[in-house]
């Protein structure tokens, strides 16, 4: 990665090169919203930002990420319990034998101690404090939660991992209602949660009902149907909601395109559908036009990413497909509103990791020994959004010329903030330059010709006032040391 962000001098007006690809951007061609882009704050990524740095390595990290001046983060998600990436020993919020039931979540605590605290446990060890740290430098942060697994005393199989189910229209407590089923005690638990977390401070966006529902992990892992999903949001979590956070959204799959096979419309009715925000992908396999099978069924649902893995030992073409091709690109201009990818931070090794997830990197790469930073593709094609695109803009219509977002020529995605100013990306899918002649319709022959790398993003932003630009630091010194990844991780786009 040779240029990182770097200044480029504005092109002057002209007429376009003969060989360079038109762009015409015209805002009267509006589509989504869009609501921002972040990573994961999961315990191992928590525990690096406030473990191995020191207050001033972490609140230079944190602003230069999240504050709207700088990086301009402003979405995260969070694990709602223990995931893979973990720091700490797996736990969920209310943990009871099997065979014992704690049917009015007497036992519900997302950790003991104060904040931060060197014997904190659970979620106050590492993500709470980091929460709150991030808030204070940008308090409109969105935070989407998804659980890995329900307690083990709600499942069929009694572990957290590998699987199992939610013991569905079993009954707990003294009674024959809907609210003696564990259904309706796992949307309490949803519930405490976001009342737990409102009293640190900490104000939850939204939330998916399962991370990787068709995934049976050897770590926190639960098994639901789309069609189980659905009427669990319906006739569970929608209701326990509208009586106690009304405005926190519900997010349906959080799992990757190949699991939307077939028409969503297959497992969810329009009535069960009213009950979600929208929609939850990972972009870990295609094929990524099954969002059609969804996004089009019901067109007031948001699509928002909520996770990718970045890898330590990934071409530098396969990582510009994946990152700015695939998901910067071609799904934001097919209706993608959010992009959060997973560890906002890994060490050199690629850990803390409670299971053999391994060859993960971050967006940021954390020397666990001295809290020293270097900087990855994915932060590059993150702080492009951040520093560009403001929350509350509109995607609007542009020139393209790749099908897909990692062939063909130049691809484009352009937005209108609600100030009126105009930003965009260019993304060459090619491993040569590429020329561009950019235009906004109705400023005639007002054309500026610019070059893009190859598997490289240029980006613009129009504005009748000053614009961000901030620079990117420069990365500390130290040497890398990267865990060999599985073999059944598949090279992006292919």
């Amino acid at each position: 990665m040779k240029q990182r962000r770097d200044h480029l001098e504005t092109p002057k007006f002209g007429d376009p090169e003969t060989d360079a690809a038109k762009i015409v951007i015209d805002p009267s061609e509006r589509h989504q919203d869009w609501l921002g882009q972040g990573a994961a704050i999961t315990d191992s990524a928590a525990s690096l930002i406030w473990g191995a740095m020191d207050k001033q390595q972490r609140d230079a990290l944190l602003h230069e990420l999240f504050d709207p001046e700088q990086g301009g983060f402003s979405s995260v998600r969070v694990p709602l319990g223990s995931c893979d990436f973990s720091s700490q020993d797996y736990y969920t919020y209310d943990d009871v034998p099997f065979g014992e039931h704690d049917f009015k979540l007497e036992k519900f605590s997302v950790g003991e101690g104060t904040p931060g605290a060197a014997d904190a446990t659970k979620d106050l060890k590492y993500i709470v404090p980091v929460l709150q740290e991030i808030l204070k430098i940008n308090p409109a942060l969105k935070i989407i939660a998804s659980p890995w697994s329900a307690p083990a005393w709600m499942k069929d199989t009694g572990h957290l991992t590998y699987g199992g189910r939610l013991r569905f229209g079993q009954y707990t407590g003294n009674g024959y209602g809907k609210e003696f089923t564990f259904d309706a005690v796992y949307a309490r638990y949803f519930v405490k949660y976001i009342e737990a977390y409102q009293q640190l401070g900490i104000p939850i966006y939204g939330v998916t009902i399962q991370n990787e529902p068709s995934n049976a992990a050897h770590w926190p892992a639960m098994i639901w149907t789309p069609s189980e999903i659905a009427e669990f949001g319906y006739q569970y979590l929608r209701p326990a909601f509208d009586r106690t956070f009304p405005a926190t959204k519900i997010y349906f799959l959080d799992d990757s395109f190949s699991a939307l096979n077939e028409p969503i419309t297959d497992n969810v009715t329009p009535e069960q559908a009213a009950a979600f925000d929208g929609l939850a992908v990972h972009t870990y396999s295609g094929p990524y036009d099954n969002l059609f099978n969804a996004n089009r069924a019901f067109p007031n649902w948001q699509m928002v990413m909520t996770e990718r893995r970045c890898m330590m030992e990934e071409s530098t073409e396969n990582a510009s497909h994946i990152m700015p091709g695939i998901i910067g690109n071609w799904l934001v201009r097919n209706g993608l509103n959010m992009i959060t990818l997973w560890n906002l931070a890994l060490d050199e090794r690629g850990l803390p990791n409670a299971a053999d997830s391994t060859g993960r990197e971050g967006v940021v790469t954390i020397d666990h020994t001295t809290g020293k930073v270097q900087r990855n593709l994915e932060y590059f094609m993150l702080r492009n959004f951040g520093q560009d695109v403001p929350v509350g803009s509109k995607v609007i219509g542009s020139s393209n010329y790749t099908p897909d977002g990692f062939s063909g020529g130049i691809g484009s995605v352009a937005f209108e903030a609600p100030d009126g100013s105009i930003s965009a990306h260019l993304y060459n899918p090619t491993g040569k330059p590429l020329k561009a002649a950019v235009t906004i319709s109705g400023h005639g022959t007002d054309w500026q010709n610019v070059t893009v790398p190859a598997w490289g993003t240029v980006t613009l932003h129009k504005a009748n006032h000053a614009v961000n630009e901030s620079e990117v630091p420069a990365d500390d010194e130290f040497k890398l040391n990267p865990s060999p990844y599985n073999t059944d991780d598949v090279a992006p786009g292919k």
